[in-house]
């Protein structure tokens, strides 16, 4: 399993599953091997749909980014 947390406050998301992670990490940016972290928007949250993401993911990428237009998310495996 893999927490998710928003970078800002510390808050914990939720959780997604290692498959559920891949789907993500495979559509999103690393800065480095050791990144923790991605930013993420609306117009990708809705991509990840699109794509077939689990409505899961959808779920706690949404409420990463509650109100806002774009958020940063953190993660660690548990």
């Amino acid at each position: 399993m893999v927490q998710i947390f928003d970078k800002h406050t510390g808050a914990e998301l939720g959780s997604i599953t290692d498959e559920q992670f891949q789907f993500m990490a495979d559509r999103l940016e690393e800065e480095s091997r050791e990144d923790d972290d991605y930013y993420l928007n609306r117009t990708t949250v809705d991509f990840f749909q699109s794509e077939g993401a689990d409505a899961t993911l959808i779920e706690v990428l949404s409420r990463a980014l509650g109100d806002r237009d774009e958020a940063e998310i953190r993660w660690t495996r548990s």
